[in-house]
Parts: C-alpha cells; sequence; structure tokens
C-alpha cells in the first residue's frame, strides 16, 4: 500500500479527535515553553532577580582569576517608595475603603478584594522589608563564594538613607564570618556636594526628579484603557482609572516583598501582555529621568565610573572588594556613562535615541528595561581579572562588567575573553567615556560653591571610619 502523507492520513481520524489534536497541539506543544512572572517585569518594583541578559555565563573566563572588584547596589526590598504609594497605592486603597457595599466575591479575578487587606502602612513607607533584608544578606554571602580568593571589605559605603544604610548593614551580616570588623560607612545625601556622594544627582540642579512623567503618562493611559474598560464592566460601581491599574499592578511587586506572594500577580487578573506594558511605561519614564533620555545621566554617572576604573587600574588598594549601597537613580546613570543598554540601533543612532523609545507602541527589541537594571537590590560591578593560560589570548590584566551577574561587554573594548577586555583597551575605554561625560559640575549648572567632578570617598580619610556592623541572625523567612 503507498503511504500516505501527514493530511491524508488525518482524514482517517474521527472528527471531534481531530478537533482535539488540532486544540492539544496549539496549547501543549507550540506554547509548551511559555512561561511568564510579572515579577520579573516590574522595573523598579521588581523584587531581585537575574535576568541572563545577556545569556553569558558569570563564571569568570578559563584561565581567568578575580583580583580586586568593586560593587554599585541599589538598596533591598522596601515597603514602597513615597510617590508609588502617594500617587497610585494609597488612593487606589482609600477607594477600595470606600466602596465597602460592594460584594468584590461575587466578581470574577477581583472576588479576592472580598477579605484582602492592604499590606502598607502610609508609616511604613521607605522602610526595608524582611525580604530586603534576606536578601541584602545573601548578596553579602554571594560575593564571598563569588571571590574565595580575596580578602573581604572592611568597609562598605552607603548613603545616608535608612534603606540604604540597613542594606548595607545586611549585607555586612552575610559577609562577616565573626562579630564586628565590618565597617559601614555612612555618606551624607547633600544637595551640595557636587560629584562627591552616591547621591550625585542631588547635587545636581539639572536633574529633575519628575523627568519622564508626561511622556509615561501618555502610554500609561494607551496600555491602560482596554484594562480599565475590561475591569469596569466587571465592577461599573468602582470607576477604575488607570492609575487605579498601575497602581494595582504595583502591589504585585510590592505586596510580594511584603508577604511573600500577591493575588494582583495572577494572570488571570492582568494578562502577560498587561504587564508588558506595564513594563514599558516604566521604561519610558527611567529613560527621560535617568536613561538616555536625559541630558545629564551620563555626566552624574561618570564620576563613579572614573573613581572604580582608578580604583582597579592601580596597583594597591585598600580593599580586594569595594562595596557601596545607593538609590535606583544612580545605577542606570553610571550605565550610561558606561554605553550599556543602548537602543541606539533601533532609531538610527544617538541623535535619535528618544525615537528608540515611541509613546505610541512599545519597542520591545529595545535594550533598555529597567527591569533587568534596577530591580530592588540591583548590582552593578566592574572586576579586575589576571588571566594565563586563557587559550588564543596573552597572559595579563582583563577586565568585565556584571549587571544583576550578567555579563556586559563593554562598547569598543571586546579584546579579552569572553566579555572582557585588555587593560590596554579598559584605559582606552575610559579616557573615551570620559571625553564624552566629563564635566559634572558645569553640566549640572552649579549654583553653589566648592563643587567638585570627582568621586573621593573611597579614599578620603577625612571621612572617618565608619561604625562596625555587630553579627545578628537575619531572618529566614520571608514573611511578614
Amino acid at each position: 500500500m503507498p503511504s500516505m502523507g501527514p493530511s491524508r492520513s488525518l482524514q482517517w481520524l474521527p472528527t471531534g479527535l481531530l478537533f482535539i489534536l488540532a486544540h492539544s497541539c496549539s496549547a501543549t506543544l507550540l506554547y509548551s515553553n511559555y512561561k511568564f512572572n510579572p515579577l520579573e517585569h516590574l522595573g523598579g518594583v521588581a523584587p531581585y532577580f537575574e535576568p541572563q541578559d545577556p545569556p553569558a555565563s558569570p563564571s569568570t573566563p578559563q584561565g581567568c582569576t578575580p583580583v580586586r572588584a568593586a560593587y554599585l547596589n541599589r538598596h533591598a526590598a522596601i515597603y514602597a517608595n513615597d510617590f508609588d504609594y502617594e500617587e497610585y497605592i494609597e488612593p487606589f486603597i482609600s477607594k477600595l475603603e470606600n466602596h465597602k457595599g460592594l460584594d468584590w466575591s461575587k466578581i470574577p479575578t477581583l472576588n479576592f478584594l472580598s477579605g484582602w487587606t492592604a499590606p502598607i502602612t502610609e508609616a511604613e513607607q521607605e522602610l526595608l522589608t524582611r525580604v530586603g533584608r534576606v536578601e541584602a544578606a545573601q548578596l553579602g554571602a554571594t560575593l564571598s563564594f563569588r571571590y574565595p580568593n580575596l580578602r573581604l571589605p572592611t568597609h562598605v559605603w552607603t548613603s545616608s538613607a535608612e534603606r540604604t544604610y540597613k542594606s548595607a548593614q545586611s549585607l555586612v551580616r552575610g559577609l562577616e564570618t565573626d562579630d564586628n570588623w565590618i565597617r559601614v560607612i555612612s555618606i551624607y545625601e547633600s544637595e551640595k556636594a557636587g560629584a562627591n556622594s552616591l547621591t550625585p544627582y542631588k547635587s545636581c540642579p539639572a536633574y529633575s526628579g519628575a523627568a519622564g512623567s508626561d511622556q509615561q503618562s501618555v502610554y500609561l493611559n494607551k496600555f491602560t484603557a482596554p484594562i480599565t474598560a475590561r475591569l469596569n464592566a466587571l465592577a461599573p460601581e468602582f470607576n477604575f482609572t488607570s492609575n487605579d491599574v498601575y497602581g494595582m499592578m504595583e502591589l504585585c511587586g510590592y505586596e510580594s516583598v511584603i508577604r511573600g506572594s500577591s493575588p494582583f500577580c495572577d494572570l488571570d487578573l492582568f494578562s502577560p501582555d498587561d504587564w508588558l506594558g506595564w513594563e514599558y511605561t516604566a521604561d519610558i519614564q527611567y529613560h527621560y529621568n535617568v536613561g538616555y533620555g536625559s541630558e545629564v545621566s551620563g555626566f552624574v554617572g561618570l564620576p563613579w565610573l572614573n573613581a572604580t576604573a582608578n580604583l582597579l587600574l592601580g596597583d594597591e588598594g585598600d580593599e580586594d572588594i569595594y562595596v557601596s549601597f545607593t538609590h535606583r537613580e544612580l545605577p542606570p546613570m553610571v550605565i550610561v556613562a558606561m554605553g550599556l543598554f543602548n537602543n541606539s540601533g533601533f532609531g538610527g543612532g544617538e541623535s535619535a535615541i528618544n525615537d528608540t523609545m515611541p509613546l505610541d507602541r512599545i519597542n520591545y527589541h529595545r535594550a533598555w528595561k529597567s527591569s533587568h537594571i534596577l530591580p530592588f537590590l540591583g548590582n552593578l560591578a566592574v572586576e579586575r581579572l589576571h588571566c594565563k593560560g586563557t587559550y588564543g589570548y596573552d597572559d595579563g590584566e582583563y577586565y568585565r562588567v556584571l549587571v544583576n551577574s550578567a555579563p556586559q561587554p563593554l562598547p569598543d573594548c571586546a579584546d579579552g575573553p569572553g566579555t572582557t577586555c585588555s587593560r590596554n583597551g579598559f584605559e582606552r575605554y575610559i579616557r573615551d567615556r570620559t571625553d564624552i561625560f566629563q564635566g559634572f559640575s558645569e553640566k549640572c549648572g552649579v549654583d553653589y560653591d566648592n563643587s567638585t567632578d570627582v568621586l573621593s570617598i573611597y579614599t578620603d580619610l577625612e571621612l572617618g571610619n565608619g561604625t562596625l556592623v555587630g553579627k545578628r541572625n537575619v531572618p529566614l523567612s520571608y514573611c511578614r
């Protein structure tokens, strides 16, 4: 008997079975590998995760050993940012209080609201959560395992806010093997410190914390329009607004780092496409606020890059591992100074950088994703490596950058194994970035005396020796 092709053989099957096969193939085979986690698409509200973007191995290349490293960390998870709470979350919570007569238990996808209570109070804004303390301690332990041949730091630097200081304390407790030997140095968050702080954007008059809000609101209204229509069809009495939806989706992140999970993360409530719209809205805001859409970002970020390069390139140093804590603004500004996560290919070059973040549609192929750059405890590292016996490369010093453990190739600096570049290449790269972004005080329009374009806190003995952090048990549970 001649063989039958696939289409003819299917004709022998009952019609009902054909229907089942078609739908099971579509659901089981075609999309069997599709997974979506909203917590990895929440920008600055995302709990810490490592996106592996690009998927290069965080292990050092064959034959390479770390000699020195520097880390710039955002603080760990907090109850809520004050702006997020006041603008989106608290109004939604108050609105719920004013609609107690609604029987949420009978409303699909929203029935959890019948017994839901707010995880945040006004007094808890900006405070570190238990999850945050645990994750910061885990990062400390991670550093000790990642660099077994390096001396643990004797000092950790942090901006003076409580959430950054306590993040530093928790990291120290994850590093310490004995009590009272690592000191935390607090750097005051001054508005007149020039570039010499861990919050230099506060000393930059040309920087505005509100930058990007107008652009963000354009896409916010676009992506939430079908969502509000759907929710208002379910509960018309509540009159859901764009801000309500944005706040509900923010609660997915904040409630997760407070209670360990959140019903607002349910994909039956908000679909993957909804979350991608939220993420892009946040990316627009960060693009114009601290990213390539800001004229001052690279100038504010360069001093940390320069100071770090000097520490790593030098023959001597007080520390093998330099660790600092700051807020969400500084790491992406340093990333701009470094030329990482740059969308410019999408819009036709640097001159058209804002075209890479259109306000009427998502650029799905963008490099600038805030979820990958600044989740809670997001970290940026620069390493100095000594490589010997690495096939195809000369023995010597090489440098590489990690963002949330993902190695990042530097622009025009790729003459080493993996994503590394040689000492000569790194020095040339730093000179090139300095030529582009030097002049903090001038670009920021500094209007106060004694400004500086140099970050010197790591070598400034006048700052004092910091405060000892005693060993203390870190809570093992993520539950509140």
